[in-house]
């Protein structure tokens, strides 16, 4: 598939989801596949709201009106998916798994550790805002990798996945991609600083990794259906060959084009693909008529 993007207004769309109907075991018979993605339900929340809280702080600083309107466009965006995903966990806990205490670790990631500063003004708080930025950046690479990922992952069909956490996914997903190259320009615009950009990389992946394996974890030793439930790197890798989840091969490839210095992300995904989920997707379609 083509990698390109056509620039499209970035609208955040007023979906809603269902879940009476949506076993914890979307994937039936495949624990590991369902809780390795329902790690975002944890993870996504507190992280999307932290994105929002950095770009209002940063919305002064633009000098671009055209980005500035994507800036804006962005933050509505990520703020519904931040609700969509927070909408979920009420139903964990009525499947008997409460996730409190993972994300009350998450919560102290994005709130404390890269939340706000008291630094004197000038250099010391601008420094720490577009290392945030920065970051912001390099996590939606991320994003944008999962999203293409899950629109083409015909697998999770073949194997009778719940239609409305796909929808769920893929609606997300699609607004990834949709709006995969916000954070990066944006992250020019202002800095644009390339050792910045590795510096940042290295620290967003190793802290992605290591809460995704522990949030991996935890669904599955808390899982009240299993019996000493675990995680491993083999049942990933063959997940991953299986075309369940993104394949390991597919994650490591994508570090280098992150480095390039001629990075930019319109290489990844097909906004014409996430243009067209969008205009079938069930819920934003709901969302459209509702507004309507």
């Amino acid at each position: 598939m083509s990698h390109t993007q056509a620039r499209v207004p970035l609208q955040a769309r007023n979906v809603s989801f269902s879940w009476e109907g949506t076993p914890l075991h979307w994937v039936p018979g495949d624990p590991f596949t369902s809780h390795t993605i329902n790690v975002l339900h944890l993870l996504l929340p507190a992280g999307e709201r932290w994105f929002v809280h950095v770009y209002k702080q940063v919305l002064p600083y633009i000098r671009d009106e055209r980005l500035r309107a994507d800036v804006l466009g962005f933050i509505g965006q990520e703020a519904m998916h931040s609700q969509a995903h927070d909408e979920v966990l009420p139903h964990l806990r009525e499947l008997g798994l409460d996730p409190t205490p993972y994300t009350a670790q998450v919560d102290w990631f994005f709130e404390k550790l890269l939340g706000d500063r008291t630094l004197p003004p000038g250099r010391p708080r601008r420094w720490w805002l577009m290392e945030r930025v920065a970051l912001i950046a390099a996590i939606e690479h991320y994003t944008a990798f999962l999203g293409n990922w899950v629109l083409g992952a015909e697998a999770l069909d073949r194997h009778g996945a719940d239609p409305t956490m796909l929808d769920l996914l893929r609606w997300h997903g699609a607004e990834e991609v949709e709006h995969r190259s916000v954070a990066f320009e944006l992250f020019m615009h202002l800095d644009g600083g390339y050792r910045r950009r590795v510096r940042t990389w290295a620290t967003a992946f190793t802290a992605l990794v290591f809460l995704w394996q522990r949030g991996t974890r935890f669904f599955m030793a808390n899982d009240p259906a299993l019996v000493d439930g675990k995680a491993s790197f083999k049942d990933l890798y063959v997940r991953g060959r299986r075309g369940l989840l993104p394949s390991t091969g597919d994650m490591l490839r994508s570090v280098p084009r992150y480095l390039r210095r001629d990075y930019h992300p319109s290489q990844e995904g097909d906004t014409e693909q996430a243009v067209a989920y969008l205009a079938s997707s069930p819920a934003a379609i709901a969302a459209e008529k509702r507004a309507a």
